[in-house]
């Protein structure tokens, strides 16, 4: 065991905010490896002993002899924390960069502990629900429709939505193909038109069927419509029946003198049938990749404010040089305006490059070199943090994902043993966490 021996006497310390440090009254400071000669030494000598953390303690002398706080990597952040609130040191001495991992730190705790209160709220919840028939068969339905690892239901409900959603893409696709675009526009409907109906009205019976059954089971129905996942299922379900209706009306309006008003229906069901790729986005309920990506949204909507703040700021600079390089010194016709030159900035500023305007002159060639190098440098700024937060994030997920695996697993051996009484709590518990970071927004 290391520990510290500090001397009562000595020169008394300079810095502000060290009181404990005062009022014990050293600077000199000596670390022994604590054996027993070591301790009798300490009883018979005028020495005071703190059992203190000894990495924290280097950093507060190294503090207490060259003014510099600095928290060592290998260190928990929240631990050393606790250290200077022991010695009586201010938070605010330590540099910039360890501050900030200081309160990263408790940002985190502050998250964890906000998570652990709404599972004790739920735990809470469940131990009072009644454990009645019906009780019984809505565990059962919350398990199928939002736990695929509940059991052989669960796994099938999950693999026919995650089927319907691939049938629905497919279907989109072959819509627009050119002949079946041709029918449309002649008022015709063939064969094949008629099965691609057909197919999406199948598909859209069971996506309607699983959002009622999400919907039954949900225990807050007010929650249950703040869900990201379930707004969206509302967004790709409704434009199938608002389309039904708008067509039913064109029918009845189709005659003369309404062509503008058709027009704007046309319109309309375009724009409702575009709608409908939303149901890719369906597969996040199924895929921890696609959960970790919303979560990263949800959690860097800071950085990614910062990034469109630089991308903003930039293209505002660069625009105006180009059209007058351009336009004013290079006599180009492409960059008619500044408004137009928006468009290049941010083209030629996220790498994309799609060469439709061109800066011919030299002066134009050197602001463009400008731009592209200045957004290859925004975009890299925000994009480290970006990747640690979806690292950390995924890594959350996962480990909740084998932690509700795990009691899945005891429940199972729980109910071969006869034991499901006892467990009937968490039955009902395991099916809300798994989509926790998309239902309930925290």
């Amino acid at each position: 065991m290391s520990c510290y021996i500090l001397p009562t006497w000595g020169v008394r310390a300079q810095k502000p905010g060290l009181s404990r440090c005062i009022r014990e009254g050293w600077t000199s400071v000596k670390r022994w490896d604590a054996d027993n000669g070591a301790e009798r030494r300490m009883r018979s000598s005028q020495l005071t002993t703190l059992t203190r953390n000894p990495c924290a303690f280097s950093m507060i002398v190294s503090f207490l002899a060259a003014g510099k706080l600095r928290l060592l990597r290998e260190m928990c952040a929240l631990s050393f924390q606790d250290e200077l609130m022991y010695w009586g040191i201010e938070e605010s001495n330590l540099e910039r960069c360890c501050l900030r991992k200081l309160f990263q730190k408790l940002e985190d705790l502050a998250e964890i502990k906000k998570e652990e209160e709404a599972q004790r709220t739920r735990e809470t919840i469940c131990v009072l629900e009644d454990h009645s028939k019906m009780g019984h068969f809505m565990n059962k339905l919350r398990d199928m429709v939002e736990n695929p690892q509940s059991g052989l239901p669960g796994k099938v409900f999950a693999c026919l939505s995650i089927l319907f959603v691939a049938t629905t893409a497919i279907n989109l696709c072959i819509s627009t193909m050119p002949d079946l675009r041709a029918e449309e526009d002649r008022g015709e409907c063939s064969q094949k038109c008629y099965n691609i109906f057909i197919i999406e009205t199948v598909c859209v019976a069971w996506f309607s069927i699983e959002f009622l059954l999400r919907f039954v089971q949900a225990k807050s129905k007010c929650q249950f419509f703040k869900g990201p996942l379930n707004i969206i299922d509302v967004l790709a379900i409704l434009p199938y029946y608002v389309s039904l209706i708008v067509e039913d009306e064109q029918k009845t309006l189709d005659k003369p003198g309404s062509n503008s008003y058709l027009e704007k229906i046309g319109l309309v069901l375009r724009v409702l049938r575009a709608l409908r790729i939303l149901y890719v986005m369906r597969l996040a309920r199924h895929s921890l990749g696609l959960q970790t990506l919303g979560l990263t949204v949800r959690r860097c909507t800071r950085e990614f404010g910062l990034l469109l703040l630089f991308l903003c700021v930039a293209v505002t600079l660069f625009a105006p040089l180009v059209h007058l390089a351009e336009n004013e010194m290079g006599r180009c016709q492409e960059f008619t305006s500044v408004p137009a030159s928006y468009w290049w900035a941010i083209i030629s500023m996220t790498t994309v490059g799609y060469g439709d305007m061109v800066p011919r002159s030299i002066p134009g060639q050197v602001v463009a070199l400008s731009s592209i190098l200045s957004g290859i440098l925004i975009m890299a700024f925000p994009a480290t943090s970006i990747f640690h937060t979806f690292s950390r994030s995924y890594s959350e997920l996962k480990r909740d994902q084998e932690r509700l695996h795990s009691r899945l697993m005891r429940l199972q051996d729980a109910n071969q043993s006869g034991e499901s009484d006892t467990f009937n709590d968490t039955d009902s518990l395991v099916s809300e966490e798994t989509y926790k970071y998309f239902y309930t927004g925290k």
